[in-house]
């Protein structure tokens, strides 16, 4: 079990140039009011091997914010974000991937890059969707048991995207690894099947589902293909 403990307050800081200035007067407010706005964000996990954490919200609610106050609260050996990992074009995929060459395979093959052609091909001339694949599948090679992932998939089409989801869902439980995940996409949910969500407002209020009601039985959500966060029943503010 992991516990994940976040508390992040940030402040606004209103610029003072004098357009700025000008624009504050014209909405009636004054630059000392608009400092005391403050966008909080509370959180505490408390996680099992092969968890996948998807944080979705508005644009602008902080999802970023929270992910990577999260990603602050683990040790460096033992993190990764999905973004970081490189895309080499002097090398093939096989060769990108520290294992012996049966496991590598394998690897792929659980990433759904079981292809030989895209294990012959260097990564960055790899599809958009070959490239989260390979990704996915370095850090399944990766010793680092958080996997964290920005944007998820929010680049991609989105047959792709729901693809991705699908085979990641099948590759937590077997690899024990914790992904932890952002996106303002609600659509890739039903194949994801994330074991906790949590709904960023616009606020900075912060919501939490959990699909597993032994861990909090006040607080589950059931995923159906026409389900969204707006449609669960019970909700945890935390």
């Amino acid at each position: 079990m992991y516990t994940l403990n976040v508390q992040t307050e940030i402040a606004f800081e209103p610029p003072t140039t004098p357009r700025a200035t000008e624009l504050i007067r014209l909405f009636g407010l004054r630059t000392e009011r608009m400092r005391e706005r403050r966008l909080r964000h509370r959180c505490r996990l408390t996680l099992r091997p092969g968890d996948i954490v998807y944080i979705t919200g508005a644009s602008g609610a902080g999802k970023t914010v929270l992910l990577n106050a999260l990603y602050e609260q683990v040790e460096p050996a033992d993190r990764l974000r999905l973004g970081d990992i490189p895309l080499y074009d002097d090398r093939p995929a096989i060769d990108c991937i520290d294992q012996p060459i049966f496991a590598s395979t394998e690897t792929f093959t659980r990433a759904g890059m079981g292809d030989i052609f895209n294990m012959l091909q260097a990564p960055a001339h790899l599809s958009a969707g070959q490239q989260h694949r390979f990704r996915l599948a370095a850090a399944l090679a990766h010793p680092a048991t958080f996997i964290f992932a920005d944007e998820f998939t929010s680049s991609l089409d989105r047959i792709t995207a729901l693809s991705i989801a699908h085979h990641l869902r099948k590759l937590t439980g077997r690899s024990k690894k914790i992904f932890v995940l952002a996106s303002c996409h609600e659509d890739v949910l039903a194949d994801l099947l994330p074991d906790i969500l949590i709904v960023k407002g616009l606020s900075g209020k912060t919501k939490m589902y959990y699909k597993d009601k032994k861990r909090n039985p006040e607080c589950q959500f059931k995923i159906t293909r026409k389900c969204s966060p707006d449609t669960c029943s019970q909700t945890d503010t935390c």
